[in-house]
């Protein structure tokens, strides 16, 4: 049987054919091999650029599904009982599923055929986007009150001030129906298929990237796959924008949109009670992935390699030859490094079983970790990464506590303001690279100062934002002593259930009620308007005069200071990403040729376990310890209704200076250790230009053939 191409299984070649000609004989979409080369260049799926275009939308589909949930945290914490610990570590769990398969992706290659793996990958990604939807179904309509979810004026009744006469008594029964154990049972499930949706999404991602590049890369024109890489990053980078977006836009829509009851619902979106239609965002995210994995699986294992290149590419590529020439300078390779080379994974990966895999892994890691300055890069990115990812899961909860305002406006503010930054940040630092030809030394002073800007920007951000507002009977106005019993002796003849929560504002003091209840109200009133209505509650024992006090929570009286707070924010997050291509290009530069793979490998999943799976749940900790009222749920801890908003600030802003801090340390460190490699440098270069310069005073006229030699 005469050589082949393609996976077992295919029809064999003919063994008089040569080599030309077997490489037009690829497997074509339906698995067969086609004689006729003609054929294989009019189908679409032959095409490289075909597959850049499908990548590149399937990329930013994946990354919409794996960032939506990051928009919609604050939404899962109340609909579920969530801490932000919790959901922090639910947020960072799909790195899990990520971390543990993505070393195999370098043993594995082009071993298997990865359009086909690349679209098994997108298909789990659709299922997990459907698992996430799911506790929805399964769970009981949302309720936001112990009343009937049909009539809307028993809903304003549960809440006013009873007479305790009038009223049985309660009898704390763990059994009853609210928390029997089915409920915690339920609820138990629900957190589980959550946790493992989102395995399930770090697993689907494992080969979309890896085997994308590298199938663009084989099979490209030489001078047109940057290009197309950097197309494929281009479109991807607008994936978390448009999670945001989504999450904008499906927040804004009541929860049980799918199940309303007859009588509607009496919340606004501005009602601390409100829950968006979270769930919705998962299937929409996760239809687009089904839908862009669809030509995957008929693309082939194998396709006849570009010919031409793109002709405005030309005149780039000429212009950009000679710096690029200059930047992949090295010396000679000595014995030792030639030895490294051929220990060197990205050498032996196709040689190997998957067990002698595994054990030579160890150790060329540890050998890629003594570069100092690749080690150093790493920490750098590492504290960055903590940063970007504690922000990008919790930005939108601190804005929403901080300055009370809306879910979704949170998210349109992120996704209109600071993603986009942050994708000019990339863009810009590429460009100050390319033309200015940065070299090491350069790349790293970039590095420094853009992260000392960022770090100053972000001072002003622990003075942008106010105090908590007084709530009665948690929290009480700077240089008040707590006098407990002046509220509870106006609700004495009231009977208010302590897990009743349906806050009232009293306008004229700025207090805050957690039910009408506790404000001693024994009356409603609904007024109605063009655009909305309003619900007043009257006839309050604890409100001087009476009343009336408006239903929900106070407004924040430093509202204003979003926008300026996220203006902040946006530049930081700009100059924080112009540090990506120069200290990229650290790494490229500092380490042995051969390694520059692995380097990049062993890059991405230090930054996995380092920062992407701690960082959300170190943030969600910090915030549980600014709560300062927490909602009970069957004698557990379920979410926070109340933070102290000068301790929520100063924790979460102080997160992100330390992380800055730490980057701007590793930055300094290498810029010092370049320098004095540089010195080391121009020293040995001095003797050694010495040296021969005697050499040659020395030797006399009957030493030509040395001379020669030297």
């Amino acid at each position: 049987m005469g050589p082949r191409i393609g996976p077992v299984g295919e029809e064999p070649q003919m063994p008089g054919k040569d080599a030309k000609a077997m490489m037009g004989t690829e497997d074509t979409p339906g698995g067969k091999a086609s004689p006729n080369p003609q054929d294989l260049r009019r189908s679409m799926f032959y095409s490289i650029k075909f597959f850049v275009l499908c990548h590149s939308l399937l990329q930013l589909a994946q990354l919409m599904i794996s960032g939506y949930l990051k928009s919609s945290i604050s939404t899962v914490e109340k609909r579920f009982g969530l801490s932000s610990q919790t959901s922090g570590l639910l947020a960072a769990f799909n790195e899990v599923g990520n971390t543990a398969l993505i070393v195999f992706v370098s043993y594995f290659g082009s071993r298997v055929h990865r359009p086909r793996l690349i679209g098994c990958g997108a298909v789990l990604v659709a299922l997990a986007g459907l698992l996430m939807s799911l506790p929805h179904f399964i769970s009981e309509p949302y309720r936001y009150d112990h009343t009937s979810s049909v009539d809307m004026p028993q809903d304003f009744e549960a809440s006013l001030c009873q007479p305790t006469t009038s009223v049985p008594a309660p009898t704390p029964d763990p059994s009853n129906s609210s928390c029997s154990s089915y409920t915690e049972t339920q609820h138990l499930a629900v957190v589980g298929i959550m946790f493992a949706a989102q395995t399930l999404l770090g697993v689907g991602a494992v080969p979309i990237q890896p085997f994308g590049i590298s199938y663009i890369d084989d099979f490209a024109h030489n001078s047109n796959s940057p290009l197309y890489v950097g197309i494929l990053f281009a479109v991807t980078m607008m994936g978390p924008g448009m999670a945001y977006g989504l999450g904008g836009l499906m927040l804004r829509l009541y929860v049980d949109i799918d199940r309303m009851p007859e009588g509607g619902i009496s919340l606004t979106s501005k009602d601390p009670r409100w829950v968006g239609a979270w769930w919705l965002g998962f299937l929409v995210s996760a239809g687009a992935v089904a839908l862009a994995a669809v030509p995957y699986f008929f693309f082939p294992r194998e396709m006849p390699r570009e010919k031409h290149e793109l002709r405005f590419r030309r005149r780039v590529l000429e212009a950009t030859a000679s710096s690029v020439s200059k930047g992949e300078d090295s010396p000679p390779e000595s014995l030792a490094e030639s030895q490294e080379k051929q220990d060197s994974l990205t050498q032996i990966a196709p040689d190997l079983t998957v067990i002698q895999f595994i054990k030579v892994f160890p150790r060329v890691l540890l050998r890629t970790l003594r570069h100092p300055i690749f080690l150093l890069v790493v920490l750098s990115q590492v504290c960055m990464s903590s940063m970007v990812a504690g922000m990008a899961t919790f930005l939108p909860k601190f804005l929403e506590r901080q300055f009370s305002i809306t879910a979704s406006y949170a998210n349109l503010l992120i996704g209109c303001l600071t993603i986009p930054s942050a994708i000019v940040g990339i863009v810009i630092g590429g460009v100050l690279v390319k033309r200015l030809h940065l070299g090491p030394v350069r790349c790293a002073v970039l590095c420094l100062l853009a992260e000392l800007f960022c770090l100053l920007l972000s001072l002003p951000l622990f003075f942008m934002g106010c105090s908590t507002h007084q709530i009665a009977g948690i929290t009480q106005p700077p240089g008040h002593l707590p006098r407990p019993e002046l509220f509870t002796a106006c609700t004495e003849p009231c009977f208010c259930p302590l897990d009743d929560f349906n806050p009232v504002c009293d306008p004229k003091t700025h207090v805050e009620y957690l039910t009408p209840c506790q404000a001693g109200c024994t009356g409603w009133a609904l007024q109605e308007a063009l655009d909305k209505s309003q619900v007043f509650y009257a006839n309050c024992s604890c409100i001087v005069g009476g009343g009336p006090v408006l239903a929900g929570s106070c407004e924040s009286s430093c509202s204003h200071l979003v926008l300026p707070f996220m203006v902040l924010v946006s530049l930081g997050a700009s100059l924080a990403s112009l540090t990506h291509t120069p200290s990229f290009m650290l790494i490229l530069r500092g380490v042995k040729k051969e390694d520059k793979t692995l380097a990049v490998g062993i890059q991405f999943m230090l930054l996995r376990v380092l920062a992407w799976m701690p960082s959300p749940v170190i943030h969600g900790s910090a915030i549980d310890t600014t709560c300062v009222h927490w909602a009970q749920s069957c004698g557990r801890r379920a979410v926070c209704r109340y933070y102290d908003h000068d301790l929520l600030r100063n924790r979460f802003v102080g997160l992100q200076v330390f992380f800055k801090t730490g980057s701007l340390a590793c930055f300094a460190l290498i810029l010092a250790i370049l320098r004095q490699q540089d010195k080391e440098e121009g020293t040995q270069m001095t003797v050694s230009t010495s040296g021969l310069q005697q050499q040659l005073l020395t030797s006399g006229p009957e030493k030509k053939p040395e001379e020669s030699r030297v």
